[in-house]
């Protein structure tokens, strides 16, 4: 990690005032609260706004995409790894921040981004932070991964109007998929476990997310 900058020298110390941040809201996973110290959120966002890292909201990065909120992303973190999962899909790689807290936890993560700007800038990210357990690539969210079908989880970092079966159809048995669902103006984070005859749904929260698009944008 580079160091050289005022925000390098002192990250730690602000991220540890963040995971308090966190552990007052609620968040009560020790292994969650641990990954989120030592991820560098500042890493993932634009040099310009890295004062802002480890505040708890969102902030915008390239193409109209965010980086999700501190909160969000631990919460979303700690309900996917109640099952301790190894195997994770992830989509919507966005900043890179989502994934490389799950890289602490979880043993695989595979990571889909529509924005293949996004895509490469990501990995360039991990290399830098040394995070190898991370494998990523361009496509259709809506799609999935379905040549390394089925995982035991699978999180959704963009909000569709409705629960993407071909989404739950790559999940394992018992697997659990959290994700936003919703428009521009509602939307809920949802828990859905996949069962041997379809799936069940769980309310968490209300959220806001961007919208879940599909397609690929490349240059």
């Amino acid at each position: 990690m580079n160091t050289a900058s005022g925000i390098g020298m002192t990250s730690q110390r602000t991220r540890n005032r963040m995971v308090e941040r966190l552990r007052e809201k609620g968040i009560s996973d020790e292994d969650v609260l641990k990954a989120m110290s030592i991820v560098p959120r500042h890493i993932f966002m634009d040099e310009a706004l890295a004062h802002k890292a480890y505040e708890d909201t969102a902030l915008p990065i390239k193409f109209g995409q965010t980086i999700s909120q501190p909160w969000v992303v631990a919460k979303m973190t700690e309900i996917l790894i109640e099952n301790q999962p190894e195997k994770v899909l992830e989509i919507g790689t966005g900043s890179g921040y989502q994934a490389a807290v799950l890289s602490r936890l979880i043993k695989q993560v595979f990571s889909v981004e529509r924005i293949d700007e996004l895509t490469k800038v990501a990995r360039k990210r991990f290399i830098q932070v040394g995070y190898r357990n991370i494998r990523t690539k361009t496509g259709d969210g809506f799609d999935g991964w379905q040549s390394e079908a089925p995982f035991d989880a699978i999180i959704v970092t963009a909000a569709p109007p409705q629960i993407p079966e071909k989404l739950v159809s790559q999940l394992k048995e018992n697997g659990v998929m959290i994700l936003p669902v919703g428009d521009d103006k509602k939307q809920n984070l949802i828990k859905v476990t996949k069962t041997a005859n379809g799936y069940t749904e769980e309310t968490i929260s209300a959220v806001m997310f961007v919208p879940f698009l599909q397609g690929t944008v490349r240059k």
